[in-house]
């Protein structure tokens, strides 16, 4: 029997997305952390917020399995203690805010259908708006500390002295490269205002000697010359074919004999159609970037070879990553 049931969960799916954000902003897994379990007017006196209202959104966290609830007292799951206060292991509370600042474009896709254009202008996020570019790197930045600390141990980075990160962001898998291999310098090459912040998190973390910031763009600058390797991580699905081929072009040009590039980006089948996660975020490049989507896996493998580039291979990475990467290597 035909039922309604996928597609009215599909059609309230952003519910859950609303209570996960606003509960997060307020703070209240990093309170809760706090004070181990709390009832609701304790919460509303420790955060500002109305009682009422604080009722309904801890239910509806309660209901989502991001908090538990005994009696009236509210604490953490273990998932929302280890993923979503700030500072704990796994946190991914800063990561989630990315997805926060594009809630608003997905509202209007049938703008980005009907004209074929992004919804709002592409340099909000890398610029623009300080605001908006400062939490877009911080949350690139947490994405790629969890995405980074399962992918460095993957890559090879023997015999190499010099890393160029293009669009870099915020230095962060730089950082976790020149932290596992103490030989090796990186060059992270992102624009003015994207460096700026990228420069601040290296600063902090300990490694301004060993991580360099290029301010720039790469699709107007020449990349350095004398790389051993050069890695593209998360960025060129915000670019066209042309666009990524010359990027290939300009990474093969500055590396070194026997040098290696990777690519790690969420790429599709040759359908485009899967992975699901891949195929719906080609949606949200689109509605924020003039030319954003997601590529499969055998285009960047022949956009690779059209660059000169031997000896490639692809690999998706661990679930939970909606990730693949791609090497390859220029030959001696």
């Amino acid at each position: 029997m035909i039922k309604p049931d996928g597609i009215i969960e599909m059609a309230s799916a952003f519910y859950e997305s609303c209570v996960l954000f606003t509960a997060s902003d307020l703070g209240i897994f990093a309170k809760l952390a706090e004070l181990g379990e709390a009832d609701v007017a304790t919460l509303a006196g420790e955060l500002k917020i109305d009682e009422r209202g604080g009722r309904l959104l801890l239910d509806a966290c309660t209901t989502l399995n991001l908090l538990e609830k005994e009696g009236v007292l509210y604490r953490n799951t273990p998932e929302s203690q280890f993923f979503l206060v700030p500072g704990s292991p796994g946190d991914l509370s800063g990561a989630i805010r990315y997805n926060r600042d594009v809630y608003g474009a997905w509202g209007k896709l049938k703008e980005l259908v009907t004209t074929g254009a992004p919804v709002e202008k592409p340099d909000l996020h890398l610029g623009d708006d300080a605001d908006r570019t400062r939490t877009f790197v911080l949350s690139m930045h947490y994405r790629a500390l969890g995405i980074g600390r399962a992918v460095v141990p993957l890559l090879d980075f023997s015999g190499c002295k010099k890393v160029l990160d293009v669009g870099g962001g915020p230095g962060t898998y730089s950082v976790l490269i020149a932290g596992a291999n103490p030989a090796v310098e990186c060059i992270v090459l992102d624009l003015p205002e994207v460096a700026k912040i990228a420069g601040e998190l290296i600063e902090q973390q300990g490694m301004s000697e060993r991580v360099k910031t290029l301010p720039g763009s790469y699709r107007t600058l020449d990349f350095p010359a004398g790389n051993d390797v050069v890695n593209f991580f998360g960025v060129l699905h915000q670019e066209s074919p042309d666009s990524i081929r010359e990027q290939f072009k300009k990474a093969y040009d500055s590396l070194n004999d026997g040098g290696r590039v990777n690519v790690m980006d969420m790429m599709t089948d040759s359908t485009h159609t899967q992975p699901k996660f891949s195929a719906l975020f080609a949606v949200n490049m689109a509605l924020t970037t003039e030319n954003g989507w997601v590529f499969s896996d055998s285009q960047v493998m022949g956009w690779l070879h059209e660059a000169g580039f031997t000896d490639l291979t692809v690999t998706p990475l661990p679930s939970p990553m909606p990730h693949w990467l791609v090497t390859g290597k220029k030959e001696d």
